[in-house]
């Protein structure tokens, strides 16, 4: 049912109308996931107590240091987009653990061998990881709101805002489908996930500015997607926040990351099964 074949020649209809059937498997593996988070929406929640203490109790010390070259923004207001960044990344990172999961029990083998594209199996899981961080996002403007941070209420700012955390969400939930990909097993999984997490958090411009990185740091923290992403979103979401890049900059490169990833995970989703 979730991959019924449509009317008429199937090669026909593939060849003429691919984009349209591929944005049907896309959110046919989409609307699986997002069932399952319907079922348990305890995750999301639990996941909102750690940038709920960034932010209450980090955010409250660091913004007593004045050393900090940050302009005029307030250090709360300066913390907040690199704290939704990094809610989105500790979210998305361990994603992959579910597709081991999906494998032990089979499901796994019963997608492979379904019409669906192997492109369309990742790309999907990464539509339903940016539905999780969308809910992530609102969690942490409702906590900007009580800790009255300046937050920018343009339409379109917050729909860039929005974009932003599907895309981020997207390119850390596929990478984290690759790692699975490669370590096979929950309890290597778990381990490299913990490693790469805070490395990747520390290496971007979430809590502190570039320039105050020694000039080794600096080169990892710009091919460090975290980077582009926080630099959306610090621009669009704080009243008086300052890009680093422009946007179509930071965007522009978010989606290569994204299709890039996409292609690499498709490409070991089989060995899953191996």
């Amino acid at each position: 049912m979730m991959f019924a074949k449509p009317e008429g020649p199937r090669s026909a209809w593939d060849k003429s109308f691919f984009p349209v059937v591929f944005s049907r498997w896309c959110f046919a593996i989409a609307e699986v996931e997002l069932k399952k988070l319907f079922r348990d929406p305890m995750e999301l929640f639990s996941r909102a107590v750690q940038p709920v203490l960034w932010l209450v109790v980090f955010g409250q010390v660091f913004s007593r240091v004045r050393g900090i070259p940050i302009g005029n923004l307030s250090y709360l207001d300066y913390m907040a987009p690199g704290i939704l960044a990094q809610s989105v990344l500790f979210s998305a990172i361990f994603y992959g653990i579910a597709v081991i999961w999906e494998r032990d029990l089979g499901i796994i083998h019963k997608l492979l061998v379904s019409p669906a594209n192997r492109g369309a199996l990742v790309f999907g899981k990464a539509v339903a990881a940016g539905f999780r961080g969308l809910v992530q996002a609102v969690i942490i403007y409702l906590i900007a709101l009580s800790l009255h941070i300046s937050i920018c209420w343009e339409p379109l700012a917050v729909i860039g805002v929005f974009f932003g955390i599907i895309i981020g969400s997207a390119i850390f939930s596929s990478f984290s489908l690759i790692i699975a990909c490669l370590v096979k097993t929950r309890e290597r999984f778990m381990g490299i996930g913990q490693v790469l997490t805070m490395p990747l958090f520390f290496a971007s411009n979430a809590i502190y500015p570039l320039e105050l990185m020694p000039g080794w740091l600096q080169v990892i923290a710009r091919i460090n997607p975290l980077t582009y992403l926080v630099d959306a979103l610090r621009g669009l979401m704080i009243q008086g926040g300052q890009h680093i890049h422009r946007l179509s900059v930071d965007f522009g490169v978010m989606a290569l990351i994204f299709l890039l990833l996409v292609a690499i995970a498709a490409k070991l989703y089989p060995s899953l099964v191996q």
